[in-house]
């Protein structure tokens, strides 16, 4: 009896793909960082990773390296990293100027923004997203329109746009108008330092209420929101709480940290800290 006839080998096409779970890339992971200022170190070693579409807050008090961090995502000349990288959506940006920067994607809302007398709203946010977007000469009309809808859905008086940015802004407009920046820019990272600051309770609520908007319109959004106090988060319920101290992180969790911050004041997780090391 002859052998059998060897089975043939199944085309290309019809051979199973191997299921191999995608690795999700952090929308923003700061790797070991290392920074000094006027050759003192500040930042001593902070790692922390924020996922597409994840609110990440981090706490600490003053002194700790909050404004430190801040600035260097910011690529301020004066802060000066000695180790460690900055990555955004998976490309090292640690060496990039800050325009570039923010046309890959990163957004920084200031805790104090400057006033730009003879700027108009309209016309820095068509400077900015054309620089965002690639495209030279952007339409005003589109700016425009875009405007209206987010005045509109933040709340906003419509003849916001005409007025030049900042100048003669209330702490609350000034900070409403951060995120109707971070709302028409269209970034992958908004990293919002202490966003909090100077708002009395009616304005917090109305820019928290605007920065929900924004995620709601924008749902792989990452933010790092810096805070120094809990009340921000009572109306924004981030997904993970880190606290800074004297450069270093020393607690991450949930939305409990926060809490625990409130109950206890961050001499606690400096002295947890101490005894650990």
């Amino acid at each position: 009896m002859a052998p059998p006839a060897p089975r043939p080998e199944p085309a290309a096409s019809e051979v199973p793909a191997l299921e191999i779970p995608a690795l999700e890339i952090p929308a923003l992971d700061i790797d070991d960082l290392h920074v000094s200022v006027d050759d003192r170190e500040i930042l001593r070693g902070v790692s922390l990773k924020v996922e597409p579409g994840s609110l990440h807050a981090l706490m600490g008090p003053n002194g700790s390296g909050k404004s430190t961090l801040a600035n260097t995502l910011l690529a301020s000349p004066e802060y000066v990293v000695t180790a460690g990288r900055i990555l955004l959506d998976g490309a090292d940006i640690t060496d990039l100027p800050t325009d570039e920067r923010a046309r890959r994607g990163l957004f920084l809302g200031f805790q104090h923004p400057e006033e730009i007398p003879g700027v108009s709203v309209l016309n820095f946010l068509r400077q900015a997203i054309a620089r965002r977007k690639g495209i030279d000469d952007f339409s005003v009309l589109e700016v425009r329109l875009s405007l209206i809808e987010w005045t509109k859905r933040l709340g906003m008086d419509n003849r916001f746009q005409e007025r030049y940015l900042n100048e003669g802004f209330s702490g609350g407009e000034k900070k409403r108008n951060e995120v109707l920046q971070m709302a028409m820019m269209e970034p992958d990272v908004a990293v919002l330092d202490e966003t909090d600051s100077g708002l009395d309770i009616d304005a917090l609520r109305q820019v928290a209420a605007g920065i929900a908007e924004v995620r709601r319109a924008r749902p792989h959004l990452g933010i790092l929101a810096i805070t120094h106090y809990q009340r921000l988060l009572e109306h924004l319920v981030p997904d993970v709480v880190h606290v800074l101290v004297d450069g270093r992180i020393v607690a991450t969790g949930g939305p409990e940290i926060s809490l625990e911050v409130e109950a206890r004041g961050f001499e606690a997780f400096r002295a947890h800290e101490e005894a650990r090391v």
